[in-house]
């Protein structure tokens, strides 16, 4: 079929969806809703789909679009559930299940005829974009694809939702946190219903602050309200029954003032310093206390190191790398034969931390830094000869992330995680050794293409094309387990040896034909040319995507209508 998306923003659920249809032979394009109807009218005339469907669209399908084209909407609620804070006020709730519901178009939002659903469990811990990215959205991609089906059949008849009152958007009002009543539980159900977007305005430190994501801490205590401790970027502030940790802040916008965004806490406010005993040393992996805050972490089993790390957005800042760069010297001397790199759940990694970077005196300089703090972590991985290491990734990765992945011997990715192996939209050429790993694993004309094409990929395309080696399907939650299971395998395999052999060998000879240094430098090169450009595109692009400004218009690689394979 030739469908259109139609879509607020190209985000992670549209991306999915997506490749998702691509994959499965559907020609697909994508228009971007912008605040003009008539435009937007035009456009998806000029598309003539058969088929129009909504992944994220956060204003109305103008009439003009759904009287014309069958047009679905994905609504992260449940069938009946109506209103714009559907999946916020699932968590700020603590509801235990919750669904998706593909309907049609109509005059009424969200009223619109079921033509597909979904349900999933909630899990208690987690936040709103995390289980947006993770369980909602493979729920969703399972309802929109059997819509499909169900459209393409010409015989099936939606059916009428059943009645629910409409939810309005969830004010600041409802989230609000009041530190001398709301239990722990409550704080972070708060936080966790906003992590993103749009964040828990508080005040404090004289200030007003958006609070963006929580975790909770089980030994220290406080005054409610207080700020008992720092690490890592984070802030724990105490409630009335513990503590939680908060790792990004956002200063409120003044009137008539530039658009603000998230940072990490401490360095949003420079009030916040980092304690000594939280700067982690330089030859091993931090080991905090069981439960509190970390967002890396290293443990063994049987031969196996594991090194995990989560970075909210998965945007990996110089002091960031630099710390996982230790992290995973310390893991180079303990006694292991495997070193798994990832996270437990959502993002793998989407490379430098484009919020750090506008935040800085001196962004260019910063942004060097950054690429220079990433490659010498992939440098490492690269040259480690005498074990095997695995990139697990249990949910999406892009950019410079995605060529960290590419560093490592083997590539698992969860059934469900989408790849951005490009740099092209943000106005870079890139670095992270791509100019070696990517060629070789899926040779020049194929890395040529997916870096110009610059269009997400399903972990199955991926490894269709040789980016991946393995693809885990299973659910969000039994990410870890599986690749637990799979790498103690491969650590007891038998052909282990002969593999770190064949390793070596391959390097040194990769070394003769063109060193690593060699491909590093000359990655720098075009980078500092556009770093150190105050017109180079790449400035004002970064601006607009950490301050999140619309385009103007949907870019031309989204509207070209892109069949399987593109």
């Amino acid at each position: 079929m030739r469908i259109l998306l139609l879509a607020s923003a190209f985000n992670s659920l549209t991306q999915r969806v997506f490749a998702e249809l691509r994959d499965r032979g559907h020609t697909v394009a994508v228009e971007l809703a912008l605040g003009d109807d008539r435009r937007l009218t035009t456009a998806v005339h000029g598309h003539a789909p058969d088929l129009v469907i909504a992944p994220m669209l956060t204003t109305a399908v103008p009439e003009e679009v759904w009287s014309a084209y069958t047009c679905l909407i994905v609504h992260p609620g449940p069938p009946g559930d109506r209103g714009p804070s559907s999946l916020d006020r699932a968590v700020q709730e603590g509801r235990e299940r919750w669904g998706v519901t593909v309907l049609q178009a109509v005059a009424e939002m969200d009223a619109g005829p079921v033509w597909a659903s979904a349900g999933f469990t909630v899990p208690p811990d987690v936040g709103k974009s995390d289980l947006y990215r993770g369980e909602l959205a493979d729920a969703a991609v399972g309802a929109v694809l059997l819509a499909v089906e169900r459209v393409a059949s010409g015989s099936y008849t939606p059916v009428t939702p059943p009645e629910h009152t409409w939810q309005p958007y969830l004010r600041q009002e409802e989230r609000r946190i009041d530190w001398h009543r709301d239990p722990t539980e409550t704080v972070l159900r708060k936080l966790r219903a906003a992590d993103s977007q749009p964040g828990v305005l508080d005040t404090f430190l004289g200030g007003e602050w958006y609070l963006h994501g929580g975790h909770p801490e089980p030994h220290l205590t406080g005054p409610p309200g207080e700020i008992l401790a720092t690490r890592h970027g984070a802030v724990c502030r105490a409630t009335v029954d513990g503590a939680v940790w908060i790792p990004e802040l956002r200063p409120r916008r003044t009137p008539g003032g530039p658009a603000t965004f998230k940072l990490p806490a401490t360095l949003a406010h420079q009030g916040l310093g980092e304690e000594p005993r939280d700067r982690p040393p330089t030859t091993r992996t931090p080991e905090p206390t069981a439960g509190s805050y970390a967002d890396i972490t290293y443990e063994e089993r049987g031969t196996v190191g594991f090194l995990r790390f989560r970075f909210p957005g998965g945007a990996m800042s110089t002091d960031r790398c630099r710390r996982l760069l230790d992290a995973y010297r310390h893991a180079r001397t303990r006694p292991v034969d495997v070193i798994v790199l990832g996270g437990e759940r959502d993002f793998f990694s989407n490379g430098i931390h484009l919020n750090v970077i506008e935040a800085a005196p001196d962004p260019a300089a910063e942004s060097l830094a950054n690429i220079e703090a990433i490659d010498d972590l992939v440098a490492e991985i690269l040259t480690t000869t005498d074990r095997l290491v695995v990139a697990a990734l249990p949910g999406n990765a892009a950019a410079g992330g995605a060529m960290l992945a590419l560093a490592a011997d083997e590539v698992w990715c969860r059934g469900g995680a989408v790849l951005n192996p490009h740099y092209r939209l943000m106005g870079l050429y890139g670095s992270e050794y791509w100019t070696y790993t990517l060629p070789r694993r899926v040779g020049p004309a194929v890395a040529a293409r997916l870096t110009e094409d610059a269009l997400p990929l399903t972990a199955t395309a991926a490894q269709a094309l040789g980016l991946v080696d393995r693809v885990v399907d299973c659910a969000p939650g039994e990410f870890t387990g599986e690749v637990t299971r799979m790498a103690d395998r491969l650590a007891r395999s038998a052909g282990l040896p002969a593999r770190l052999g064949a390793k070596k060998a391959a390097r040194q000879r990769d070394e003769a034909v063109r060193p690593l240094s060699a491909h590093r430098a000359a990655e720098l090169e075009r980078m500092r040319a556009v770093f150190d450009d105050p017109a180079a595109p790449y400035h004002a692009l970064r601006s607009a995507f950490v301050r999140k400004r619309r385009p103007n218009e949907t870019p031309q690689h989204l509207r070209t209508e892109c069949p399987n394979g593109g």
